[in-house]
């Protein structure tokens, strides 16, 4: 997991790295424009991110795309809709914060940083993406289940009225021609443990 510096401006680069990793953070990456944050986030012509990366430091003003555009192009792709953008910036007026959140940026951080600051909404914002990854993981797990499910209604339905048993051994024929025991046949086909017991008719 990587924090990404995207500033153009070296010392800043240099000063949120030294706070982050006296703090403990140490895969960091850099970036001096929006343009190569984009690529390295796997967006445009190469859509393969080249890192796993977990929040986003992006600059306000940069030559080039500004930070709240590149915002905007993160946002754009679903894979990233919850990935963590902070925007660094000096501009704090009520104007120019709605429009870095209305661009998608997570958070902000005013400039000049104040190291505790900074620290804080990147663990803040590494917990929320924790904890959106966690959800996504349980509701892919949950609709695997429900197509499985699925599936298994849906052979439970074809199965009425095609049930061929045998008269005398009380076989069954599989849809391959095959006869299998009847007990085997339910427990295949109904994932559930046959076991055997005379009714009250036949116990007479």
């Amino acid at each position: 997991m990587s924090i990404l510096i995207v500033d153009d401006s070296e010392e800043q680069r240099e000063l949120l790295a030294l706070i982050l990793k006296t703090a403990g953070y140490r895969s960091l990456l850099f970036t001096e424009s929006a343009e190569e944050a984009l690529k390295r986030l796997g967006i445009g012509a190469d859509p393969r991110p080249s890192e796993r990366i977990e929040v986003v430091l992006m600059d306000f003003l940069m030559p080039g795309m500004d930070g709240l555009e590149a915002c905007r192009r993160i946002r754009a792709e679903e894979r990233l809709k919850h990935l963590p953008v902070i925007v660094v910036t000096a501009k704090t007026e009520p104007p120019d914060l709605m429009d870095a959140y209305t661009a998608g940026a997570t958070d902000y951080i005013r400039k000049p940083v104040i190291p505790m600051e900074l620290v804080a909404r990147v663990s803040m914002a590494m917990s929320m993406k924790e904890e959106f990854d966690n959800q996504e993981e349980h509701e892919r797990e949950l609709d695997a289940k429900t197509k499985e499910l699925t599936r298994t209604v849906d052979e439970l339905k074809t199965l009425r009225g095609t049930l061929c048993l045998c008269s005398k051994c009380k076989r069954v024929r599989t849809t391959s021609g095959v006869w299998q025991r009847i007990e085997d046949y339910l427990e295949e086909k109904f994932n559930a443990k046959i076991t055997s017991a005379v009714c009250n008719r036949c116990g007479k």
